[in-house]
């Protein structure tokens, strides 16, 4: 079993917030590789979302989840998955629009977001299938229903 350092950054005062020992558990249930490693988890609000979605993805707005997998420089070896940005007030509104409870959203941006570092991804419907099964497998591992039920998602990260 290999561990995952979890750094949680908290620059977000919104309400409802799930707990380090949860961010840390969720992060761990997502990490798929088979060597230790960490990663930083940033608890935004909707302004710095928006202007690191502006920066990096030219969307001139607050997304839900960002992933910036760590680029190891040549002949350097570092156990860094990367970071993961999360936009508090977009998950709340997003968790309240489907229908989810928070804590299950918040489980499934973590989730979502490490699968990202990892280099998953669903840009087209093959590569989506693949990334959302394992979603609903470590989601249902954890407790959770599965996330696709509720409606339609349209995840944006």
């Amino acid at each position: 079993m290999t561990d995952l350092a979890v750094d949680i950054q908290h620059a977000s005062a919104a309400a409802g917030l799930p707990d380090d020992d949860n961010l840390a558990t969720w992060a761990a249930k997502g990490w798929q590789g088979d060597e230790d490693s960490e990663v930083t988890l940033r608890i935004v609000d909707e302004d710095e979302s928006a202007a690191l979605n502006g920066q990096y993805r030219q969307k001139d707005r607050p997304t839900n989840v960002l992933s910036f997998p760590f680029e190891q420089p040549e002949g350097i070896t570092l156990p860094l998955a990367g970071d993961l940005v999360i936009c508090a007030p977009v998950v709340a509104r997003e968790a309240h629009e489907q229908g989810k409870t928070l804590s299950a959203h918040w489980a499934h941006m973590v989730i979502h977001g490490m699968l990202h570092l990892q280099g998953y991804d669903h840009i087209d419907d093959r590569d989506a299938e693949i990334m959302e099964t394992l979603e609903i497998r470590l989601l249902a591992e954890l407790g959770f229903s599965n996330p696709y039920l509720a409606e339609d998602t349209d995840q944006d990260s």
